[in-house]
């Protein structure tokens, strides 16, 4: 297939092997990146952080090259999901019908791979402009590492190739992904007498009813007919409430989940939560609700004719496209860079028992790379 094949399958089989999974430390996976590209001249700068579990984390920036903003930055993160123990297998890569099988291999250690080999190329030309190769902490659980970059202003870059698996297809724009959660009180009582006291869960009822009636209308009248669904996408994939079957229950809760389409204000679906809560109090006195936003990633639209996308879609053969999943390109973008999201492997098979990358997508996306290194970086 190539003869960059086998280095790059071992690099994956090493990086693999490191259990990142959110919940865990990442710097095992750092110090391997770090020793690698500090063999090959980049200098390396570290972002620690604890996360809200007291776990130590660590975002990587090393750089190549002396100007404040780089050229060019290829951006990983360094997190997985967790695996099922019954997949024994899980980190060890383990190769079938020109597959290759390991969590992470897919989200996103193998761009990870690509990244580290396209970058440390003894055959690349001398770089005129600096290059970063950037490695994240809590991708999965929030963006966490990236918004650090972002807050501490680390990883400045004209453009930006952030890694997801896109079967190569360059990707320019993405939805947001916000959370928030509703309580809605009641009165508890004895489930005989319920004049005596108010169902929490009928009040949510009333509260749901017209958060999917607004979503249905309100929300589809601002469109981006490049996404589809070409609107902001409201959820209710969470609710719990009540004690007892033969009682009123005094509390009950569930979690909003909106995407919203890139320009629209991620404040858009809070403001008409609390529309919806003043109604409802409105109607009736002592209705009470309590909404909490928990999270507020905006999206993130890159233009299409911007340099880096064009160049992905020459090299890929791969017109750009849209998807509605979060990415850390807005926060790339926040840093000033041109973004486009752009890997090996398929999102649908990311996040499951028997994830997988094809190896042939691990040879053209290293290909893809280190000619965007050469192009953006040394000029060619």
């Amino acid at each position: 297939m190539s003869d960059t094949l086998p280095a790059l399958r071992a690099t994956l089989a090493e990086l693999v092997a490191l259990d990142t999974t959110s919940s865990r430390p990442n710097a095992p996976l750092i110090d391997y990146a770090q020793t690698r590209l500090e063999a090959a001249g980049f200098t390396a700068e570290r972002q620690h952080y604890t996360d809200d579990a007291g776990v130590a984390k660590v975002n990587l920036v090393a750089r190549k090259g002396d100007a404040d903003r780089a050229a060019l930055a290829l951006v990983g993160h360094s997190d997985c999901v967790p695996y099922d123990t019954a997949w024994t297998d899980a980190l060890r890569l383990t190769e079938r019908d020109g597959k290759l099988y390991a969590r992470g291999a897919c989200d996103t250690k193998g761009f990870i791979a690509c990244a580290l080999h396209a970058a440390t190329r003894k055959d690349l030309p001398a770089l005129s402009s600096p290059l970063l190769v950037i490695l994240t902490a809590d991708e999965e659980v929030g963006l966490v590492g990236a918004k650090k970059l972002v807050a501490a202003g680390l990883g400045r870059a004209r453009h930006a190739i952030v890694g997801e698996p896109t079967r190569l297809i360059p990707v320019r724009a993405n939805k947001g992904y916000c959370l928030a959660e509703v309580e809605v009180l009641g009165k508890e009582g004895h489930s005989a007498y319920p004049e005596l006291g108010a169902s929490a869960i009928f009040r949510a009822g009333r509260f749901l009813q017209r958060l999917e009636m607004l979503a249905n209308t309100v929300l589809r009248e601002d469109r981006d007919e490049g996404f589809q669904p070409p609107f902001t996408t409201v959820n209710v994939g969470l609710i719990q409430g009540g004690k007892a079957k033969n009682v009123l229950p005094g509390s009950c809760r569930f979690t909003v989940e909106w995407r919203p389409i890139p320009g629209q204000s991620t404040e858009r679906v809070p403001e008409l939560l609390e529309h919806i809560r003043q109604e409802l109090t409105r109607d009736e006195p002592a209705y009470e609700a309590r909404i909490k936003v928990l999270r507020m990633d905006r999206g993130v639209h890159t233009r299409g004719d911007a340099d880096v996308v064009r160049f992905l879609e020459e090299v890929s053969g791969n017109a750009s496209e849209t998807v509605s999943f979060g990415t850390e390109a807005p926060q790339l973008t926040e840093l000033g860079a041109e973004a486009v999201v752009f890997g090996p492997g398929d999102i649908r098979v990311a996040h499951q028992t028997g994830e997988f990358v094809p190896m042939e997508d691990l040879v053209r996306c290293e290909d893809a790379l280190t000619r965007a290194v050469a192009r953006f970086c040394a000029g060619r």
